[in-house]
């Protein structure tokens, strides 16, 4: 599980998060929506330890990640596969040299016919064909890119899965294909997920749970026909932007 109790961040005179509270259950697939700019990626790094908060607690997994040390750090990173949202592919290396980045096992990224193996199941997993491993990644449009970076982050056989604007900057049709993948990972490897998004529909059509940051705080979490249902100012203006003018009392 994973929980986000009071978690405040500023960056100078900004405040970026003012006393956030969000909640995720093992088994979850969470959307975390909000307009751009307003700190979705940044909470998204308070779990894995990249920012550290000036308030609060982050707890993974019952672990209070800001106490860490190193070691245990590092520990908790390997339960956690990261999608970055250019993707973060290394364009001098191949994609069989990215994806085995992902390997978190030190032993096992040292044996070559393993994460050989590794490479081509989870190309498979976001279908692509193993021949894609010996591409760089100028090579691949942007979103075989973006599968590429998912294979990353599953290769180490994570709990948890962070997407930060997986289909940010794709056409519809690939960014369908993203979502699908988010959805069919969630069942097929069991894990626990939370997408950053400010994609309203594709958010409806993955997640169990939607949160909305907007100001610094999460003003509703609650399922899709909880956020069409809502009467909160924020969500239904949020919401009409891509759905128009709805009836949400519907």
């Amino acid at each position: 599980m994973i929980e986000l109790r009071g978690i405040k961040k500023r960056f100078g005179q900004q405040v970026v998060l003012d006393g956030v509270d969000f909640v995720v259950q093992d088994g979850e697939t969470v959307a975390l929506l909000g307009p751009s700019g307003t700190g979705k990626s940044v909470l998204l790094k308070h779990i894995v330890g990249l920012i550290r908060q000036d308030a609060g607690t982050v707890i993974v997994d019952g672990k209070d990640v800001a106490r860490l040390k190193r070691e245990a750090l590092r520990q908790l990173r390997s339960t956690v596969g990261y999608v970055f949202q250019n993707g973060a592919l290394f364009d001098s290396m191949t994609v069989f040299e990215n994806i085995r980045l992902g390997v978190t096992d030190e032993k096992a990224y040292r044996n070559l016919e393993f994460c050989q193996e590794r490479v081509a199941k989870c190309l498979s997993l976001v279908n692509l064909t193993p021949d894609t491993a010996d591409k760089y990644p100028a090579q691949l449009s942007g979103g075989m890119r973006k599968r590429v970076g998912i294979s990353r982050a599953i290769a180490g056989r994570p709990k948890y899965l962070l997407y930060d604007e997986p289909t940010s900057g794709l056409d519809p049709v690939n960014a369908d294909i993203i979502d699908e993948l988010v959805k069919s990972l969630a069942a097929e490897l069991g894990v626990t997920s939370i997408m950053v998004t400010h994609d309203v529909r594709g958010a409806f059509r993955v997640a169990d749970r939607l949160a909305l940051l907007t100001g610094g705080r999460i003003v509703q979490q609650g399922t899709p026909k909880d956020f069409m249902q809502s009467t909160v100012p924020a969500v239904r203006e949020f919401l009409e932007r891509d759905f128009g003018n709805l009836n949400f009392a519907a």
